[in-house]
């Protein structure tokens, strides 16, 4: 099974438009429409990531939880 991508834009009256292609001419097709989302790229940029996550686990003291951690494991 082939897949084929395009990008489109439904018409205010409903209607998709796709490129000609001769070879999905006669066939039954699925089609799945995904919305695209406007200005955000689905990854975040690295400095809106730090600005996210800098500074979650300030002052937390995890040196007793791995003394914990590694103690349970290594008994």
């Amino acid at each position: 099974m082939r897949t084929y991508k395009f990008t489109t834009k439904i018409s205010d009256k409903g209607t998709i438009k796709i490129p000609y292609n001769p070879e999905l001419f006669d066939k039954e097709v699925d089609i799945v429409i995904v919305t695209k989302t406007s200005g955000k790229s689905k990854h975040p940029k690295a400095t809106e990531f730090v600005n996210k996550w800098a500074g979650f686990l300030k002052n937390t003291n995890t040196e007793k939880s791995k003394y914990d951690y590694l103690s349970d494991k290594y008994k």
